[in-house]
């Protein structure tokens, strides 16, 4: 197989772009000496996913918590060979629109594993989605549910509760979910209308940081399969949603973040064994990761643009570090993160503090300077290379098509073959 550019289906990379190999029996963790080789093999920029680094990664989910059913959140990188890699070893898809859907069947996710997992959806979207074969749809309204109804008869649905998103780097509980009491009406709705109450679903927050959501998110979970049980309505799943963390990022202030992920996993089985104990419900568990598995093996060959210095209104004299890469080809993100970066060819240089920014001509596309400065070689000029490490999830999703002329970078992969 060849490297295919992230611009879409079809698209094939500029002459030259190959797909990097290294030795099968290299051990790969985040920031893999696999991984670092590829970095410093390309000659341009581009995205680099470590396919073997997935795959463990999602053996370990398993591990974790057996008898889980992954459905992949494809939004966070929605790459052919990473679906086709998941999809070859179980997992299924937690797609948002008939375009996933559509995306995820050619990869080779058995349709049967694709469910639609966005309660925000046109009339249209349902019937499209339906006509997919798609026959599991998450609501969160009686409008939504009354669609379903209408536009793809007979199908499954979960309800998603909503949570307070308190612990997360990025809180989901505004646009999603609804409250045990209207998730109650929602499902009874369901039933009346024709389609099958499936499940009750969650989402804790991207880049979760603690267990407790964890714990509270089954605690909202069992007082609603504990109120359908006394309206004769039985469950068949629950879906625990995304909120995995990421393991190599930096906060906005340069802090390393430091899940706590044995707890977490603790919490999520001990909890999982509380609900199955409940009465009137037959439960199985669904799990959306999607940074989880990806943000760790993914990382950007980029270079420096320039390292200027220049001094603000307050008179102070502030280094600047714009790199070809930022918001929007690539680290959408940097608001709230600082990615980690590694200056090959500059590895013992002295350092200055400087405000790290991408080639736009954007204010938006920099680190939060007010927060915290990146130590960077004095030295650089432009052209060095530089690796932005742990950015693997979202890289490809969240790029403009060409923001100030600047266009999406091109991935490709290694997977652990020998060459």
């Amino acid at each position: 197989m060849a490297a295919v550019d992230a611009r879409g289906p079809g698209h094939r990379p500029a002459p030259g772009d190959g797909k990097l190999r290294v030795n099968a029996t290299t051990t790969y963790e985040p920031d893999s000496a696999s991984l670092r080789a590829a970095l410093a093999a390309a000659a341009e920029d581009q995205i680099v996913f470590d396919l073997l680094g997935i795959e463990e990664g999602y053996d370990t989910l398993l591990r974790e918590l057996p008898g889980v059913a992954v459905r992949f959140a494809m939004k966070a990188c929605p790459v052919d060979e990473v679906l086709a890699l998941l999809a070859r070893h179980g997992s299924g898809v937690d797609a948002a629109s008939p375009i996933e859907v559509e995306q995820a069947l050619r990869a080779g996710v058995p349709i049967g594993r694709v469910h639609y997992g966005n309660t925000v959806k046109s009339d249209r979207n349902i019937a499209d989605a339906f006509r997919l074969g798609i026959r599991d749809f998450a609501t969160d309204s009686l409008e939504d549910v009354r669609a379903v109804a209408e536009h793809a008869p007979g199908s499954r649905v979960f309800c998603r509760l909503a949570t307070t998103g308190e612990g997360a780097l990025w809180g989901l509980s505004n646009k999603y979910g609804c409250s045990p009491e209207d998730a109650l009406t929602i499902l009874g709705t369901a039933r009346d209308l024709g389609l099958t109450p499936a499940g009750l679903s969650v989402h804790v927050g991207s880049q979760q940081m603690t267990a407790d959501a964890w714990n509270g998110a089954f605690d909202r979970i069992a007082d609603v399969l504990t109120a359908l049980a006394g309206r004769g309505i039985a469950l068949d799943h629950v879906n625990l949603g995304g909120g995995l963390p990421a393991l190599g990022y930096r906060d906005k202030h340069g802090t390393p973040l430091e899940p706590p992920m044995d707890k977490i996993f603790t919490v999520i089985r001990e909890g999982m064994a509380r609900l199955s104990a409940l009465p009137g419900h037959d439960l199985g568990f669904v799990i959306e990761p999607g940074r989880y598995l990806i943000a760790d093996h993914g990382a950007i060959r980029a270079h420096v643009s320039r390292l200027s210095a220049r001094r603000g209104p307050d008179g102070e004299r502030q280094y600047w570090l714009y790199l070809s890469c930022g918001k929007f080809n690539g680290l959408y993100e940097m608001d709230q993160l600082q990615y980690r970066l590694v200056f090959p060819s500059h590895r013992d240089a002295e350092s200055v503090p400087a405000v790290v920014a991408g080639p736009t001509c954007d204010s938006d596309d920099a680190y939060s300077h007010e927060d915290g400065l990146v130590p960077v070689p004095k030295t650089l000029v432009s052209g060095d290379p530089v690796w932005v490490m742990s950015c693997g999830a979202y890289a490809t999703s969240y790029m403009t098509q060409g923001f100030n002329g600047f266009s999406p970078l091109p991935y490709t992969w290694i997977d652990g073959e020998a060459a």
